[in-house]
């Protein structure tokens, strides 16, 4: 539902599933680097013409300032790296101070908020904490007697260990779309742990689809109803609700996939996605779910949702877990420091942060992704320099770089084809004589990519 821009070095995925895809932060420098030497006369061409890598010189901006200012940074942005739309909210000490959209997005559209539920699952998680009825370092078997998984003993694994992301579960790349929390936790029966439970961390969605199930067990109630009635509806977010799968809304077939600086929609694959990245939202709803947390925990109307104590321990680095906390994460990657998550389906993506330094937050939402460039991070990291009195640029448009860099490779390939067909007749002929394991050896280079192709998708 890809973790963390996030943050500090992750496994590829913390990340990487077909069923959700959480995404670290690429900086347009370092992406530039990654392309040489192949890109690099391209790259310089694109600096030379204008598209800079740098923020424009501060510019003052107040707080009556920063609406129009995100605003036309949030076209700028758009329109320099064709994405259909944009939908930002930007708070500061648990208050409203800008919220819009560009394009296709309003501020009030909803939009897949993918990896960026997790924060959300673990806040009805703590929730329950606070009840007492869970306990975080309880066995998480204590909860679901059936639990169970593959090259551990499944009372090793707590409910703090799914929390921050060191139970050992792996992530695998495929995983069956069964539309049943208790299913998608059955699964977990059938593989075998990546690392001893409680050891280190390793980015799981599975670790999510576990906690919404034990949720739904210990609330007796649905996950997506118990997110309703004591998360969305107490802080106002009446346009957002969670599925468990994919197929469950039309709103996660309305994204996009970018190339070459345009994009094309195209309907999200069926996948699970319950308590790892199923809430719907909008930029303006999750604008208030950030109020909140910076209010330690209550709503606009002083209604207390969770201690000020679990809410500070959620955004707390874990043991053992590196940069991530109780379902958020610190960034390391940027200045200034921040908590927050991220993560991308494969037709949208998203980003919360939170800045202690400054007390602002911001929330953007994306219909669109980009396999090549983690953009809600670049646009939050954005906002969050016009909160701070700078006019960032929009930036080089990196992926559309890529996208034609690669272009340019395949049409090359391409024609190298074609021209090896017509001088197949005459390769054959001078090859006539010579044995047959010639040809095979001769041969053996072209199996090596068709190998590692069906090993990546069977394995």
């Amino acid at each position: 539902m890809t973790e963390p821009a996030v943050t500090g070095p992750m496994t590829t995925n913390e990340r990487m599933t077909t069923n959700e895809r959480p995404v670290h932060p690429v900086t347009r420098t370092t992406a530039c680097a990654v392309l040489r030497p192949v890109a690099a006369v391209a790259c310089a061409a694109l600096l030379a013409a204008g598209w800079s890598t740098s923020a424009r010189p501060a510019a003052a901006v107040g707080p009556a300032d920063l609406e129009p200012s995100a605003s036309a940074y949030a076209d700028d942005y758009a329109a320099r790296h064709g994405l259909p739309g944009i939908a930002y909210a930007v708070v500061q000490d648990g208050e409203p101070v800008a919220a819009g959209g560009t394009g296709s997005l309003t501020a009030d559209t909803p939009t897949p908020v993918a990896s960026v539920s997790k924060p959300i699952t673990a806040f009805a998680v703590l929730q329950l904490v606070d009840r007492d009825a869970v306990e975080l370092d309880a066995p998480v078997t204590d909860y679901l007697p059936s639990f169970t998984v593959g090259g551990a003993d499944a009372d090793d694994i707590t409910v703090r260990m799914l929390l921050d992301h060191t139970s050992g579960l792996p992530n695998p790349l495929i995983v069956p779309a069964t539309g049943s929390l208790a299913d998608d936790a059955a699964h977990v029966a059938r593989l075998d742990v990546a690392s001893p439970p409680g050891r280190s961390y390793l980015y799981s969605n599975l670790n999510y689809r576990t906690l919404a199930l034990l949720v739904e067990v210990v609330a007796e109630q649905p996950f997506d109803e118990y997110l309703s009635e004591h998360v969305f509806e107490p802080l106002g977010m009446d346009d957002t609700t969670s599925a468990i799968s994919t197929g469950d809304s039309p709103v996660f077939s309305a994204g996009h996939v970018t190339a070459y600086g345009t994009s094309v929609r195209i309907p999200e694959m069926i996948r699970d996605v319950g308590g790892s990245g199923g809430v719907i939202s909008t930029a303006r709803d999750m604008g208030r779910w950030l109020e909140m947390q910076q209010r330690g925990g209550t709503t606009e109307d002083g209604e207390r949702l969770l201690s000020s104590a679990l809410v500070e321990q959620s955004h707390t680095r874990q043991p053992q877990a590196g940069t991530y906390g109780l379902g958020w994460q610190h960034t390391s990657t940027a200045e200034p420091p921040r908590v927050g998550h991220d993560g991308a389906l494969t037709r949208s993506s998203a980003r919360i942060d939170l800045v202690p330094s400054s007390g602002f937050g911001v929330v953007v939402l994306l219909d669109s992704y980009t396999p090549t460039f983690e953009h809600p991070f670049e646009i939050s990291t954005g906002l969050i320099a016009i909160s701070e009195g700078a006019a960032p640029d929009p930036g080089t448009p990196v992926a559309t770089l890529i996208d034609l860099v690669l272009g340019a490779l395949t049409v090359l390939v391409a024609v190298l084809g074609v021209r090896g067909v017509l001088r197949s007749a005459r390769w054959a002929a001078r090859r006539a004589p010579l044995p047959w394991w010639r040809f095979a050896l001769r041969l053996l280079p072209q199996a090596i990519m068709p190998a590692a192709a069906l090993t990546l998708f069977s394995g």
